[in-house]
């Protein structure tokens, strides 16, 4: 269903080309174009954030560290929270602000101002739009805290734009999402959509999902618990992705430049710089975990999986590297998918909804945990899954802890290579333990910091911004945070 890249860039350059006005394109300046295609600009900003939240280069992407499943070996400086060495979070709120999210307004701009468009077609293209683009607002909120929004991707109006109160920000995203998802119809940008060639119940299922992993995002926090309960009911009752088939992913290329970024910091780049980290190895040889087949190459020996301690200055050949199988079900192929949300989160969050007995949610916990689990074994190809569930340590009824500590440690392991959701579900469910790291002894972060050229460039509302967080620390916990 999904199409390729590379071929989808080609077409829409190609479409893009064909027009009556040939002798007045004749006077255009190549270099300074006065018209991109819509599709163009939202392939583009689709690369880009798929990209941007799979890669391991420490420049752009830190996030497997942040959730302990990698550690480095030779540069420890990210594995020891030292964000600011390679402007971490600049790049970041750049790639998030400038290559996606004004992509994507530009992209919805040209679609709006297209009269060879019907109306029932923008609507369609707008609301594919609407909710990546809201899926990255909510993303840099959950990174950062309050960001500049009301004001943002407006410079000729906005030099230095204020920033906004996280929480505002985030109860308008549920709003802005709970309006498009009756909108989505149609075919959208059609075959040249890589995620789900504009198939609109495809979309539907994950901006449902969005709505209930955002709706579960905020239930605790008191002045949003009403409109996270309506929420997490609305997604649950619009339809939820139900399979890994349902998956917001995005099939990469085997040829530059549309290669996935992991095979290119892995394997390109003829570097060893990651290995599996002890938190996560210790964790999963504690509970005889099979995924460590498909997670992790055995180079030391057959079934033998060592964690290199987190953090520390790590010997690449004395621990268990990342799984480096030749196959496109591997991270060290160019054509190994990306994720934004798959079937193993959406179970998990079922599974949270379901203790928490919010109205129009199903109430069986037990089993949406199991097809969490099931969902992360089938996907990455392992086997032995009834063994697993059957172990005391991982079976609802019996594994140790609450369920919040049941759910969140499952979901913790199913997003192995989604290192922002592992990141993310250590802070919402504060468990498994994480482990300080080896050379700074650094807590664990709970935010990005603001980038430095914020508080060069844009001070008084970077200075006013940091004090209504609580202070521009790493550590600062944000609003949905609290527990």
């Amino acid at each position: 269903m999904r199409n390729k890249l590379l071929t989808i860039l080609s077409l829409i350059l190609i479409i893009s080309c064909q027009t009556d006005e040939v002798y007045e394109n004749l006077n255009r300046d190549p270099k300074n174009p006065t018209q991109v295609d819509a599709g163009f600009l939202y392939n583009a900003a689709v690369k880009s954030l798929y990209d941007q939240m799979t890669s391991t280069n420490v420049n752009r992407n830190i996030f497997r560290m942040l959730g302990q499943h990698w550690t480095e070996t030779t540069y420890v400086d990210e594995a020891n929270y030292d964000f600011n060495n390679r402007n971490i979070p600049a790049n970041h709120w750049s790639e998030m602000y400038r290559n996606v999210l004004l992509d994507l307004k530009t992209a919805s701009e040209v679609v709006t101002a297209d009269e060879g468009l019907s109306s029932a077609e923008k609507n369609s293209k707008n609301a594919q739009i609407e909710v990546l683009a809201i899926y990255t607002w909510a993303q840099l909120v959950e990174t950062f805290g309050d960001i500049p929004y009301s004001e943002a991707l407006n410079p000729s109006q906005f030099v230095l734009p204020k920033y906004d109160d996280a929480e505002t920000i985030y109860s308008d995203l549920i709003t802005r999402l709970t309006n498009v998802i009756p909108t989505i119809s149609g075919t959208g940008f059609g075959a040249t959509d890589p995620i789900y060639s504009g198939n609109a119940t495809s979309w539907k299922k994950f901006a449902n999902s969005l709505l209930l992993r955002m709706g579960l995002r905020v239930i605790d926090v008191p002045s949003m618990s009403a409109q996270a309960k309506t929420a997490i009911t609305s997604a649950v009752s619009g339809g939820v992705i139900s399979s890994n088939a349902d998956n917001a992913a995005l099939v990469y290329e085997s040829a530059t430049p549309n290669t996935n970024p992991i095979w290119v910091d892995l394997v390109q780049s003829g570097r060893s710089d990651f290995v599996a980290a002890n938190t996560l190895v210790d964790f999963m040889n504690n509970l005889n975990d099979p995924r460590r087949s498909v997670y992790f190459d055995q180079n030391l020996g057959a079934d033998t999986y060592l964690g290199g301690p987190y953090g520390e200055n790590n010997s690449f050949n004395s621990y268990s590297h990342i799984r480096g199988k030749d196959d496109n079900t591997s991270m060290h192929s160019p054509e190994f998918q990306a994720c934004l949300i798959d079937y193993a989160e959406v179970c998990f969050y079922l599974a949270d909804a379901a203790e928490r007995s919010i109205s129009g949610t199903p109430a069986n916990a037990a089993s949406f945990y199991n097809n969490g689990i099931t969902a992360s074994f089938n996907y990455w190809g392992a086997s032995n899954v009834a063994t697993y569930l059957a172990n005391p340590n991982v079976a609802y009824a019996t594994a140790p802890g609450d369920w919040k500590v049941k759910i969140g440690n499952q979901l913790w392991l199913a997003m192995y290579n989604r290192g922002f959701e592992a990141w993310t579900a250590w802070r919402v469910y504060d468990t498994p333990t994480f482990n300080l790291p080896a050379v700074s002894g650094n807590p664990v972060p709970t935010r990005y910091t603001y980038p430095i050229s914020e508080q060069n460039l844009n001070e008084a509302n970077w200075t006013a911004a940091s004090a209504a967080i609580g202070g521009d620390t790493q550590t600062t916990k944000l609003f949905w945070d609290k527990n």
